[in-house]
């Protein structure tokens, strides 16, 4: 049976009732592996998106395209890139910019996921990557910017590397739609990152992150098989072991003649 993409108004519906799964994924191989994984939701970057096999590609994934506010712009700019972006079929948009620009897109009657907790392009303002909401005022704090995007019209909130009880609170606590990067199972859906699952992410792994797949190892010997295919080439080359006959086109020998008698007259 062929799966439905889902509506905000269907997730609103199963809030506390389902956990949804979401990645973040960067091409079309992995759009189309999500898909048939039967995953839920996408994050994608929204040069992604605009693409015109997306939705051949994953019909039933509920697509949130995303970039850092300060790639996209003022709050006039981010309802210009929103409706792009929903022209081409997002269903959300992830925005940690302003609430002020986040009440412009809702007031357009864009569904908005905000962003709490560690927030990487501001997290000089929590002491950098590390968790956040591990003291009381700091967890109350957290739940004061949850309810500010829900009086600024937002549709849910990713939460990253918060304490579980406290995401736990929070998201029973409030209508948005919980998204758990290292938050624990009491939110509404848990998000990774494709890299990580794949096992691709040469750099920091994040606590959250579970591999389940290594990719860098298969990257890393495809690579040893690329340098070893092109240095055999080169030395065939070199020996006069390539070209031979079967990979060279021949000519009659008559043609050939009548050829080489037009070249010693020209």
């Amino acid at each position: 049976m062929t799966r439905q993409r889902p509506t905000v108004a269907d997730i609103r519906a199963m809030k506390g009732k389902y956990q949804f799964t979401m990645i973040r994924v960067e091409t079309l191989d992995e759009l189309e592996a999500a898909e048939k994984a039967g995953v839920d939701m996408v994050s994608v970057p929204p040069e992604l998106i605009v693409l015109p096999h997306f939705r051949e590609i994953a019909p039933s994934l509920f697509a949130v395209p995303g970039a850092n506010f300060f790639e996209v712009g003022t709050a006039d700019d981010f309802v210009r890139w929103a409706f792009r972006l929903f022209k081409a079929s997002a269903d959300a948009i992830y925005c940690s910019a302003s609430l002020a620009t986040v009440k412009r897109l809702a007031d357009e009657a864009i569904p908005v996921i905000g962003h709490v907790g560690l927030i990487p392009s501001r997290a000089t303002w929590t002491g950098g990557f590390k968790a956040v909401g591990k003291s009381a005022e700091s967890a109350l704090g957290i739940f004061e910017a949850v309810k500010a995007y829900e009086a600024a019209g937002a549709f849910g909130a990713e939460i990253e590397v918060v304490p579980t009880e406290v995401a736990t609170a929070i998201s029973e606590r409030t209508s948005l739609f919980m998204v758990s990067m290292g938050a624990g199972a009491g939110c509404d859906c848990q998000y990774l990152f494709g890299d990580d699952i794949l096992g691709q992410n040469r750099g920091h792994v994040p606590r959250h992150a579970k591999a389940y797949r290594n990719f860098a190892a298969e990257f890393d010997r495809m690579q040893r098989e690329r340098i070893a295919a092109f240095s055999e080439f080169a030395a065939d080359v070199r020996s006069g072991a390539y070209p031979k006959q079967r990979h060279v086109v021949g000519i009659e020998a008559g043609e050939l003649h009548r050829f080489l008698e037009g070249l010693a007259v020209s």
